[in-house]
């Protein structure tokens, strides 16, 4: 079988990584499609991937505009050299249109919801994968399974945190340390938000350093008051200081429910939140959610900072992510079996969705 990946994100690398990998194994082709985004084409290179890059996005309204044109015919064009016998994304634009055109079977794997991004890939998709929590998608094309993106990589069947991470961060051992992450604010659903003002990431630094090392992880450079605060240690390894790190904190939906999957508390700013990161919280307890206001700016470094405080934290997390993993899948596991056996598997979910649970 021939696969054609599209990825958005250096998070969608991450996602379908270890699917590529496992079904290589049996004998199965790739195509990565991508954009250049932070990493994006760094991980691709250190894994070895097959890939083409169709340039850097834009960032003006008419640019991604433009954009969905180029990309779309690049898409296109890749494809046909290619040949995929099927597309596999996590909501790509340009995948579910190419594959459209070329009348081969699109798998979309959804949890942003971005209504702009859905409405546009929606009806040129067959199969939509998404998390068993309610959300607003709802189509016969969706398939929901007991899971989430990041236990596709993270799962512990998948992803074991390697402690040496500490020395590479200059960290004794229980030594405790904070990861901020701040984002670029220049994707299409980023429109209209504007995230922590600098004077209050320059507070959250300072406050939460009187209790713990603090490290930055940033989509943008950063300003020279910051640089100190760099997170000296390759990307690749990110989620292994995240599973070390007594909080996380910032912009970044992605890295917050990273941090629920390996045991860290976070704290996610975003105006109306997102749907699986409100999920995390009043399920689980492991993220805590707040708007971009300024009053809830200064409420959640106040927030954090009671995390800081709070004895056997980090044991206290770890427990609330078994008991969130007990109930999930190895998502890994499921999408190689569901797209190996595509478009029978998706029978097989419809009319018994606890079929998944052989993955457990």
């Amino acid at each position: 079988m021939r696969i054609l990946i599209d990825i958005g994100h250096p998070a969608h690398v991450h996602c379908l990584k270890n699917l590529a990998c496992e079904l290589q194994k049996k004998g199965h082709t790739f195509l990565f499609t991508c954009r250049e985004k932070e990493f994006v084409i760094r991980f691709l290179k250190e894994l070895g991937f097959n890939y083409k890059s169709f340039g850097r996005k834009y960032s003006s309204k008419f640019g991604k505009l433009w954009g969905l044109l180029e990309f779309d015919l690049k898409e296109v064009y890749h494809a046909i050299r290619f040949k995929p016998d099927i597309f596999v994304s996590l909501g790509s634009i340009y995948a579910s249109h190419a594959s459209f055109i070329l009348r081969k079977p699109n798998i979309s794997l959804e949890d942003t919801y971005n209504i702009e991004q859905v409405r546009l890939y929606k009806p040129f998709t067959n199969c939509i994968l998404t998390s068993d929590y309610d959300h607003p998608l709802k189509s016969e094309k969706i398939l929901k399974y007991a899971g989430y993106h990041e236990l596709a990589y993270l799962h512990p069947n998948r992803f074991s945190p390697d402690k040496s991470v500490l020395n590479e961060l200059g960290l004794k051992d229980k030594e405790k340390f904070v990861i901020i992450r701040f984002v670029a604010w220049n994707a299409s659903h980023d429109i209209g938000h504007k995230g922590l003002r600098w004077e209050n990431k320059l507070k959250a630094i300072k406050e939460f350093e009187k209790h713990a090392k603090v490290f930055i992880s940033s989509e943008d450079s950063l300003p020279t008051e910051f640089l100190k605060y760099k997170l000296p240690i390759a990307p690749s390894r990110i989620h292994h200081a995240i599973a070390f790190a007594n909080l996380l904190y910032g912009e970044s939906s992605t890295m917050a429910e990273e941090a629920a999957m390996l045991g860290t508390p976070s704290i996610y700013l975003f105006n109306g939140s997102t749907y699986y990161t409100m999920h995390l919280e009043n399920e689980y307890g492991l993220i805590f959610n707040y708007s971009e206001s300024e009053e809830d700016q200064l409420i959640s470094i106040q927030k954090g900072l009671e995390l800081l405080s709070i004895p056997n934290l980090k044991e206290n997390w770890q427990l609330k992510t078994k008991e969130m993993l007990s109930q999930k899948i190895d998502v890994t596991a499921f999408l190689v079996w569901f797209i190996e056996n595509y478009p029978q598997s998706f029978t097989i979910m419809k009319e018994n969705p606890d079929y998944q649970l052989r993955f457990k």
